[in-house]
């Protein structure tokens, strides 16, 4: 683990005006850590925000990685009662690796059963899936008519092939 020990403390030691810690200077250690400037990757994300007013560090900074993801560095005060920060680190996009398409469990024009369910029972009716889908998506479907024009359509849950569910509350 790479840490930076009180002999830092000779540089950060220069206070900012009003008696604060030079935040210039916390982040010039912190890009000498990590070797990278601030902004770029690998480096801090954002410059220490100019907001904090530090005591000036007398004791010098230890510098480390919070974790072994070195997500983040760890800017620590040496003096007694003294401050620690958690500068983030901007690290690389993290590309997705490509998935498979799921495959259709219901295909346009499929016969389904459509069932719907609420507490204690379930009635299924013939139907088309008007859409295709994997297990869990919704889509569109249509009863089969008995005998009287056409039935509306409606949304249901593929809940495996062949067999779609419009659950009751």
């Amino acid at each position: 683990m790479k840490t930076m020990g009180p002999i830092l403390g000779a540089t950060l030691s220069a206070a900012a005006p009003a008696g604060f810690a030079d935040l210039d200077a916390i982040d010039r250690q912190v890009a000498l850590f990590t070797g990278v400037a601030a902004g770029e990757e690998g480096g801090a994300a954002t410059p220490v925000d100019r907001r904090l007013r530090l005591q000036p560090c007398l004791g010098g900074l230890a510098l480390s990685w919070r974790t072994a993801a070195r997500d983040s560095v760890i800017v620590q005060c040496g003096d007694a009662g003294g401050w620690r920060l958690f500068v983030p680190v901007r690290r690389a996009a993290v590309v997705a690796p490509t998935e498979a398409p799921v495959p259709p469990a219901v295909r346009r024009g499929d016969a389904v059963a459509i069932a719907v369910e609420g507490e204690g029972f379930a009635v299924s009716q013939a139907g088309e899936a008007l859409e295709s889908g994997p297990v869990g998506a919704w889509i569109r479907v249509r009863p089969l008519a008995l005998g009287r024009g056409r039935p509306e359509e409606m949304r249901a849950r593929i809940v495996r092939p062949g067999l779609v569910s419009l659950p009751l509350p």
